[in-house]
């Protein structure tokens, strides 16, 4: 592997480790916001729908860091 490749590799796991953790921080905002009566429904959608697409992204990202495997 050359260094341009281990750049990549570390710059992509350094921008998973950051969404991994806006994903958790949202889990704790969204079960916080939905104990507190009455709630923000449109804040908890936004929330909801930013999670999945941190998920979405860190799929992409993990993607492009493992190798294919064909069984």
């Amino acid at each position: 592997m050359d260094q341009d490749t281990e750049d990549m590799q570390r710059h992509i796991q350094h921008q998973l480790a950051a969404m991994e953790s806006e994903h958790r921080d949202l889990d704790s905002v969204i079960e916080q916001l939905g104990e507190v009566l009455p709630f923000d429904q449109l804040k908890l959608q936004r929330l909801k729908k930013r999670k999945l697409i941190l998920k979405d992204e860190m799929a992409r990202l993990r993607s492009r860091i493992l190798p294919d495997i064909i069984a």
